[in-house]
């Protein structure tokens, strides 16, 4: 992300002083020969956790097992119709063919499996029209073997929806997300293919306990993104190409203002120098090309045992909000990067072609050569576990890890299934608000859409315009993506929603 040259330089004055005048150097900051291996425990304790419910007697995945009953849908059939006149614990099994529609899923333990036959998929296409292929908001859901393309907005987009399985589809050319999981507890991404995205690939948004593994994720602004979430383990994927890599960020203007205890380990990160297509002014936007893994503001990060190479402008660039572009401050949210970790990770030909800002940083502190990790913030109790085998920038105050690997830690996800959100009439303005519209309005920043202090001031004392203008929205500014529709929510909760919206403050909020 580029940074701001004049604070930066401001922060490095000082730096510089002290390191130049008797601070230790970075080679005293090598990993000693006898440190004992030493595992990091983890960062979550199901015995606090009030969301958990009694143990099912079998599981099969977080999402459980629907058994009730089997439909099959064929070309020229709908599969929002089987959706529609399914019952709960239904799987939906979906023919090779070509289907051009939106699938809503709002109900539980619907799992929309795609048949796979001599190599052929069910294939969603929404010829460049339809903005969204499937949104699903109930609980235990799962969604597999489909191949996604030619939609606008988003791939597979969770909204609020817990307990659910995205894995083993093709997605391309979907718009602003791949597959978008926001406001879902206990969920797993794996062993998708996804590419051409123009915001996130796979992007993790206020998520707890999530599992992301063995995903092809290229040719995208963002690879992978751990958005506001925490307790997020991030391993053995293919990232490439893309803009960035893999991210931990916190995003500021959310209601959730915490990411935490994130694992990023065993991925292969490589030439993630592609072109920055990102919505102009968006968070995503500001990321340089060739950055491998972006921490922002993140705490509680891990990096570890990961292949990254021939990234641009670095392996590892951490930053706090103060030097990160397109980020508008947030009194809620806590700024720095706090408590990273970096492991030991091989790092080859990163930092060839690094921007500006790095280029000033590392002459002041008179290194040489391309960087692998670049720390600019003020952030406290980062470590790193051997400095002297890396080129480094902005590490001086970073401690040895007094851990050496994460083995001790296999998944964040969780044995016992997370209760079913229950949405009561009165919470449906929040929980919408949360579910869908946070994904791209923050509260006083840009993300994909204008900021809710905007339509604040736009449809102030006007619910019932915003309440319409949701389900039929009509593209009003050009640098911004169109907003697709909203009226599936149906009347009673854009009502909600709207009032929600015009009502709402940036206060930060725990979810259960």
């Amino acid at each position: 992300m580029k940074m701001k040259i004049i604070a930066l330089l401001a922060v490095l004055a000082a730096a510089f002083a002290g390191h130049h005048f008797g601070k230790k150097s970075a080679v005293a900051n090598s990993i000693p020969v006898t440190q004992v291996e030493k595992s990091f425990t983890g960062g979550y304790n199901s015995e606090q956790d009030e969301d958990l419910q009694a143990k099912q007697e079998t599981l099969d995945g977080p999402a459980g097992i629907a058994n009730q009953s089997t439909v099959i849908v064929r070309q020229g059939q709908s599969i929002q119709e089987a959706v529609k006149n399914a019952q709960p614990g239904t799987t939906i099994r979906i023919m090779p063919g070509t289907y051009s529609e939106t699938v809503y899923i709002d109900k539980d333990s619907i799992h929309l499996i795609g048949v796979i036959k001599e190599g052929k998929r069910a294939r969603m296409d929404g010829l460049g029209k339809l903005n969204d292929a499937i949104l699903y908001s109930g609980n235990n859901v799962v969604v597999e073997n489909l191949y996604i393309t030619g939609y606008k907005g988003n791939g597979i987009m969770g909204q609020a929806g817990n307990n659910f399985e995205i894995r083993n589809n093709i997605i391309a050319d979907t718009g602003v997300y791949g597959i978008f999981p926001q406001l879902g507890k206990n969920g797993i991404v794996e062993h998708n293919v996804i590419s051409g995205i123009e915001d996130a690939a796979i992007y993790i948004g206020m998520s707890d306990n999530i599992h992301v593994a063995h995903n092809d994720v290229f040719d995208s602004v963002a690879g992978i993104e751990i958005e506001n979430s925490r307790h997020a383990i991030v391993e053995n994927n293919f990232v490439h190409n893309n803009t960035g890599g893999i991210l931990a960020f916190i995003t500021p203007g959310l209601p959730i203002k915490t990411t935490y205890d994130v694992i990023i380990r065993n991925n292969w990160i490589s030439g993630n120098n592609h072109p920055n297509f990102g919505a102009p002014g968006s968070t995503v936007a500001g990321i340089p090309a060739g950055t491998g893994v972006l921490i922002m503001a993140a705490d509680q990060v891990i990096v570890e045992d990961n292949i990254i190479s021939d990234n641009k402008t670095a392996g590892i660039l951490i930053v706090d909000h103060a030097n990160a572009a397109n980020i508008t401050a947030d009194p809620e949210s806590e700024p720095n990067p706090d408590s990273v970790a970096v492991l030991n990770n091989t790092m080859l030909n990163n930092g060839y072609d690094t921007i500006a800002e790095v280029k000033a940083l590392m002459a002041l502190e008179f290194k040489t050569g391309s960087p692998d990790v670049v720390h600019v913030s003020e952030g406290k109790d980062n470590c790193i576990l051997d400095q002297s085998q890396y080129v480094v920038a902005g590490l001086k105050d970073f401690a040895v890890c007094d851990f050496t690997n994460t083995d001790e830690v296999e998944t964040y996800l969780l044995d016992e299934p997370v209760a079913p959100r229950k949405i009561a009439a009165s919470d449906r303005g929040e929980i919408a608000y949360l579910g869908v519209c946070t994904g791209c309005h923050s509260y006083n920043g840009r993300l994909i859409g204008p900021s809710v202090q905007q339509i604040q001031a736009l449809y102030f004392e006007n619910p019932e315009g915003l309440a319409a203008y949701i389900a039929n929205p009509v593209k009003k500014r050009e640098d911004y993506p169109e907003m697709p529709s909203q009226s599936y929510l149906g009347e009673e909760t854009l009502k909600a929603v709207a009032n929600y919206v015009l009502a709402v403050e940036n206060k930060s909020i725990e979810t259960h």
